[in-house]
């Protein structure tokens, strides 16, 4: 039984399905105050953080969105509202390498597992755009000058905790347009409709052309998914 803290993104097929699964089975012990695997750590580390696995469970179904499936099984718990679990069964950057091992000549997710910490940087950055935009400058800055093999480990517990919040509105536009940039010359939207477009149209619209049109850099972009999860 496993909840990941890395991106949902960064899960195959199989790992991702498996942990909506085993979600359902967390929530439906803390929910109905079931004895079975009442003690396992991920359910201890749970048990007080309802709004928090909500959350993931949103994550989760905006991953399997972009992989074809749709989620019919909302997870409805409000304890501790905008609180996470402090703790990790594994670090997140040791996440990385146990997927690592585990996908040796497998399938792999929708984004690739980093190999420095510039490639961990380019599959966020618009993940920490749409939260902060004097992090995305500190953390661009940090990212461009880490020549050491730690890079992962030091950088990424702080990617974790910025995506566990919510975007504010004024920075969740301006991320959505920067990768707007990357799929305008597809589209019919002219500079008028994209300004009457919502943020949750506009964000279909890029997901929706990324993958038509092949687009790397935003199809192994951590935003491509996520920023659905925080859109209501």
């Amino acid at each position: 039984m496993r909840i990941w803290d890395v991106n949902p993104g960064y899960l195959n097929r199989q790992s991702l399905l498996g942990e909506h699964r085993e979600l359902h089975a967390i929530f439906s012990i803390i929910k109905n105050n079931k004895k079975g695997y009442s003690r396992h750590p991920e359910t201890l580390r749970w048990k007080n953080f309802g709004w928090a696995l909500s959350q993931r469970h949103r994550l989760l179904a905006a991953e399997m969105n972009r992989r074809g499936y749709v989620d019919r099984t909302p997870v409805l718990l409000k304890t501790q509202c905008l609180k996470w679990p402090e703790v990790f069964v594994d670090p997140p950057a040791v996440q990385f390498s146990i997927l690592a091992e585990k996908y040796k000549d497998k399938e792999q997710g929708r984004i690739p597992l980093p190999r420095n910490v510039q490639q961990l940087w380019a599959q966020h950055k618009y993940s920490v755009m749409a939260r902060d935009a004097a992090e995305y400058k500190r953390i661009g800055r940090r990212a461009a000058s880490s020549k050491t093999a730690s890079g992962i480990s030091d950088l990424y517990p702080k990617l974790v905790s910025l995506l566990r919040y919510p975007p504010g509105e004024g920075n969740l536009r301006n991320a959505i347009q920067h990768m707007w940039g990357y799929v305008s010359s597809y589209s019919s939207f002219d500079g008028k409709t994209i300004e009457s477009k919502t943020t949750r149209s506009l964000l279909k619209e890029i997901q929706h052309l990324a993958f038509l049109h092949d687009v790397v850099y935003l199809k192994e972009s951590t935003a491509l998914g996520e920023l659905q999860a925080w859109i209501h």
